[in-house]
This record gives structure tokens, sequence and C-alpha cells, in this order.
């Protein structure tokens, strides 16, 4: 049986065939071609670096209904026509908003590239948002409010914490929206904010597949190319203060099980090349969570029955500031506070003794099995390049996103522990469960993504 290491070296050996093309259209638009030949198939998406991160209080969630209101027609595209031109031709398409960007997309044959360019070029542009189907819409969203976060006891543990932790960054707002924002939102509110950022020199394509990179910059410059750049507003600096010492918030809604949510800020990626405590911070996520042998797995679950689960996560990749977050539901008869404690003694345990290298290197096989096997998804690598850029790193930053990571050390993992899950920069929130109304659960989600 081929170990981990090894099956890596293979895939990365096979991704390297793959050619990478960035190049930038005199109108400021970045076009990103990966070709990647193993099926006859390319996914092409349109990223914009607005998100909710853009938004002002009062106008929280306008960009997730821009979003929507993308697929309600332009001048030359009547309602609901984009979505049955891209079924008709054998494809699918679909949205996703987050803090940091918005991001629109197709997959289809190779051959049907052009008729993604041509439709999305046109609504970059030539959007129409009428009144009557603003009104139709906000309601939709509205909805979507209520199902995914207001009804979802776990999701408003998540939303409350974000609010709390974060004091300043705009982070702290939630990507669908206040509901009290969504209630008084106008059709102008989501005109105004199209006209802002929806332009050519705001926008990467990233086009991956079995596609000669040439051709698709001709497409490219031939559809996108004559869009006119616009004065983007200035963006200013949004720096988090530090955290000056713990925060805790109780939430009541119906639910279960109790319920906790742990977060601590920590650094994201800035010079890739230079920075080492993402990295490390991506291997402690993994040495806590991930696996059945990652220790809050391990410990809490299989061995002490305290927790029903137990995980740890860190996205080094973002416009603005990070947080390494531990999330945990008690078993039945446990409390929030005895989980707490337990996960806190995990903590102190890799920042006294730190880890052995026999679990860096089973860690390390794991997080990096993971992200070279995630790359045998078109989409996928399309979505890691247009998240890299839009974020502000190179292409050249995830390619080398393997190489960091298997140097990370483990005293660099020890250091990371102790550095950052310090409980200055904690903010903890807890659910006190409710008697429950009769509703359905669904997971929270970090972005929002639809069906059209």
């Amino acid at each position: 049986m081929r170990s981990l290491w090894a099956i890596g070296l293979m895939l990365l050996a096979g991704s390297a065939q793959a050619t990478l093309t960035d190049v930038m259209l005199d109108n400021g638009m970045r076009v990103i071609v990966k070709v990647d030949r193993r099926a006859p198939v390319m996914v092409s998406q349109v990223w914009y670096r607005a998100g909710a991160m853009d938004e002002f209080n009062g106008t929280t969630g306008v960009a997730h209904v821009l979003e929507h209101m993308m697929f309600k027609g332009t001048q030359n595209v009547p309602p609901g026509e984009f979505s049955k031109r891209i079924a008709a031709a054998g494809g699918r398409e679909n949205a996703f908003t987050s803090r940091d960007h918005t991001a629109y997309f197709q997959q289809m044959q190779k051959d049907r590239l052009e008729l993604s360019m041509e439709l999305e070029a046109d609504r970059m542009t030539h959007l129409v948002i009428s009144d009557e189907l603003f009104a139709r819409e906000i309601q939709v969203v509205m909805e979507e409010r209520r199902l995914r976060t207001d009804d979802q006891p776990q999701s408003v543990v998540y939303e409350r914490l974000m609010a709390t932790a974060y004091q300043v960054h705009p982070y702290r707002r939630p990507i669908i929206g206040w509901m009290d924002d969504l209630k008084s939102m106008t059709a102008q509110d989501a005109r105004d904010w199209y006209a802002r950022w929806y332009a050519p020199n705001n926008a990467t394509l990233v086009v991956a597949g079995d596609v000669v990179a040439d051709e698709v910059i001709a497409l490219a410059k031939r559809h996108f190319g004559a869009l006119p750049a616009r004065a983007l507003p200035e963006r200013k600096p949004q720096a988090e203060p530090m955290q000056v010492g713990g925060k805790r918030i109780v939430v009541k809604a119906p639910a279960q099980l109790p319920y906790l949510l742990m977060a601590w800020h920590a650094p994201t990626l800035k010079d890739w090349a230079r920075d080492t405590e993402p990295y490390a911070l991506q291997i402690l996520a993994g040495v806590l969570s991930g696996n059945d042998s990652a220790r809050l797995q391990k410990s809490l679950v299989k061995t002490r029955q305290i927790a029903v689960n137990a995980s740890a996560g860190y996205d080094p990749v973002a416009r603005g500031p990070g947080m390494f977050m531990i999330d945990a539901t008690p078993a039945a008869g446990k409390s929030a506070v005895a989980l707490e404690k337990a996960i806190r003694a995990e903590i102190s345990r890799i920042q006294r003794d730190g880890i052995s290298e026999a679990e860096l290197a089973r860690v390390k096989a794991q997080v990096i099995a993971g992200d070279i096997y995630q790359r045998d998804s078109l989409f996928y690598q399309a979505m890691q390049l247009g998240d890299y850029v839009t974020a502000g790193l190179p292409p050249e930053a995830l390619a080398r996103r393997v190489d960091k990571l298997r140097a990370v050390t483990a005293k660099e993992v020890q250091a990371a522990a102790r550095q950052w899950l310090q409980d200055d920069r904690l903010s903890v929130a807890e659910l006190d469960p409710q008697p429950l109304n009769v509703q359905p659960r669904r997971a929270n989600e970090s972005g929002v993504r639809h069906a059209h």
C-alpha cells in the first residue's frame, strides 16, 4: 500500500503538467487560466473583490442580495434566461457570497466557454434591477436568513460570537445581513452596490480545464476587454484593535443540546514567502481535529466521552484578520463548562509539552494529502486560485503551499499554540438550550450558496 506521502508526490507530479497563465487586460481585469487536460470540461469563475466586509452599517447583506439579483435579467437577457441558456448547453451554474468576495461560476463542456463569457460580460455592465423583482427577491433572502440562521441555534451562536469577537472590523457583521437591514433595503441600495463594485478592474476571471490558454485569453479580450474600467472607491484600512481581555457570551435559543464555540484572534497569510505562523496554525488545527486520531476526537469524544463532536478550524487566506476556532457539543448529561475545561487542558498540553515528531509527520501527511486530493477537482482548483488572488496573494503562494506546510516544525506548532491560543485573545460563546420548537436543523455555512 502506497503511503500518503507517495500518493501526494504522484499527484503533485501530475499537477505539475498543468500550466498556469496569469494576465491583466487593458481595462484592469485579471485573467487566470489553469490548464488541466484530464477531462474535456472546464469551469469558469468570475470573482468580484467585494463581499460583506465592504458593506456599510444599515445595508448589511447587500452583497449577497446583489448576487441574487444578478440572475434576474439584463438589458439583453430576460429574467431567468441566464440559467436556462447554461442548462440548455449542458452546463450548471451558481454563485456564492463571502465576507471577502462574490463569485459566479459555470461548469460546462470546454467548447461552451464562449457562452459563459458572453453571459458574464453582459451582466457585469448591463444588469437591470427592477423595483418589482427586487421586492420579490428580498423576501426570498429574508426567508433564507430565517431558515439558515434564525432557526439554527449553532448558526445564531456563530453570528453572535463574531459580533462579539470583532470589535471594529466588518467581519463582525453576518454575510446574509441583519434582518432589520434586509427589511429596510431597497432596489436602489442594490443598484448602488452594483455601480460601486461591479467593474472589470475589480474582477478576476479564472478558467480551469481542458482549454488552450491563448484561446481563453483571446475570448476574454473579446468579451470583457471592451468593458470600461471605472474608478473604484478608496478602501480604507480596517485594522482590528488588539483584544485586551477575554470575552464571553451566553446565547439562549431552542436546541436539544448545549454547544460551545471558542475563537482566538490569529494572523492570516500576508507575506506568503516569509510568514510561518499561518502554516503552523494549519498543522495545529490538524493536530486537534480532522480524524479519529486527532487529540480532540480521541480524548474528548472516544476516550472520555464528554463530547459528541469537537473540531478545530483555521483559514489562513482572507482579506481581513483571522480566527482560530474550536467548536464542540457536550455529550448528554455533560455541561459546556466541563467541556470547555477539557478543551483548555488539551491546548495547555500542547503549549507545555509540544507534539512528537511522529504526530507531526502523521498530521502533515493528512493535511497535505487532503490539500492535494482537492486539486483533483477542477472546480476546487479554480476556487483556490480565486480565493488566493482575491485575498491579495499570488498564484505562486498556492503552488508553494504544500512545500510551506511540509517545512513546519514541531517547535513552530508549539510556539504558535503558545502565542495565539491565549485567553486575552479568546472569545467564548455558550449555547444555553431552551425548549424546542419543531424546526429543521441545518449546518452553519461560512458563505452563502444558492440554486437559481
